[in-house]
């Protein structure tokens, strides 16, 4: 028996440690979960938490051509099993098309009809992590068999939805939770009746236990052991890595950077180094795993990050990476922006500077 069905986008990611470590948290307080992912893996790193979760993953067909067979028998089982039910999720379906006609939209609801047919028994729960295309295939879903359903909701999928769409489904929603003050309050304002918490994503303090010894003492004088900074981020124009690289261009004296992270922006990246001749001070490592990022972490002595919201609206919400490094007693400089605000306090544990300002960042880096 399976209470709990957790939909996500796609497992494992890399990217997306929160969602794993939630997931083996339940386990270990006894929750009998089932994964269900909208598409197989295609990082080829894994974090060491990934190997603690026990749950089966149901992978769904991520296009719907792949494997009709499956998606037709899919349906057909669900409407048999509950005609009016079905019609019902049928109808919100078409409902959504006629405002949003887009493949796309067919393909979450070819994909309900798989999990309807697929649905572990037992199923008490479906619970969808991001409100745009796991929240659409779950609340489908949902209503084919009957079950409740909640939602997560973080970033990009709160500030890149269409409103009349969160609204239903923050409305259908048995209750929601969000990871940030800020997306509490815009989704209360959106949905007033709706069930919405705070609920902030934690660490695993078995791994991000606080460090032992004091401080750094490098001030950029010595040419051997430079000032060493650190950002941790995909290459995506949102997390401002290039506005960082533009802040090192400005700071004087002996300071060098890492960067953890990988993504399509990688080469733009690197040219823009190059460009801004910081290059021979930029180390890039590709992706880390956990323990591999908390490495950095304790080497260096200033996080720096940039983010900034994209013309799209996307924007981080509170990126992870950055209470990681409160949590090493690592000062984080970072923009206001978004939610940053909540965890960084200005002049306590870090700097907020405004966005695009790269001026701003290097000298918030010398008054650390």
């Amino acid at each position: 028996m399976t209470p709990l069905v957790v939909v996500v986008k796609g497992f494992p990611r890399v990217s997306e440690t929160f969602i794993a470590q939630e997931l083996a948290a339940l386990e270990r307080r006894g929750v009998r979960l089932t994964i269900v992912s909208l598409r197989r893996p295609y990082d080829a790193l894994t974090h060491p938490v990934h190997g603690e979760i026990r749950a089966g993953v149901l992978y769904l067909p991520e296009y719907l051509r792949d494997a009709p067979a499956r998606v037709v028998r899919g349906h057909w089982r669900a409407w048999r099993r509950a005609p009016g039910r079905y019609a019902a999720s049928l109808g919100r379906f078409l409902r959504d098309v006629l405002r949003d006609p887009t493949p796309n939209r067919g393909r979450r609801f070819g994909q309900a009809g798989v999990l309807a047919a697929e649905l572990p028994s037992g199923a008490r729960l479906l619970h969808a992590h991001f409100l745009h295309t796991p929240a659409s295939v779950t609340r489908y879903a949902a209503a084919m068999v009957g079950l409740p359903y909640s939602l997560s909701a973080h970033a990009k999928d709160v500030w890149t939805s269409r409103p009349w769409e969160l609204r239903e489904k923050l409305r259908g929603a048995r209750f929601s939770v969000t990871c940030t003050a800020e997306t509490r309050d815009h989704l209360r304002r959106l949905a007033p009746e709706a069930v919405v918490e705070l609920v902030y994503h934690g660490l695993d303090r078995r791994l991000f236990a606080p460090p032992g010894g004091a401080g750094s003492s490098r001030d950029g004088t010595d040419p051997r052991d430079p000032v060493r900074l650190l950002a941790v981020g995909r290459y995506h124009p949102k997390k401002g890595l290039d506005v960082v690289l533009e802040a090192l261009a400005r700071v004087s004296g002996h300071v060098a950077l890492t960067v953890v992270g990988y993504g399509a922006e990688g080469a733009r990246l690197r040219a823009l180094a190059e460009r801004l001749r910081v290059a021979g001070r930029v180390t890039w490592t590709g992706a880390l795993d956990q323990p591999g990022v908390l490495a950095c972490y304790r080497a260096s002595d200033l996080f720096v990050l940039a983010p900034r919201v994209a013309p799209d609206g996307d924007r981080d919400g509170l990126p992870n990476v950055v209470v990681e490094a409160l949590s090493q007693g690592l000062p984080v400089v970072a923009t206001r922006v978004a939610a940053l605000h909540e965890a960084v306090e200005d002049g306590v544990n870090g700097r907020l500077v405004p966005p695009e300002d790269p001026a701003a960042l290097a000298a918030a880096r010398g008054g650390r």
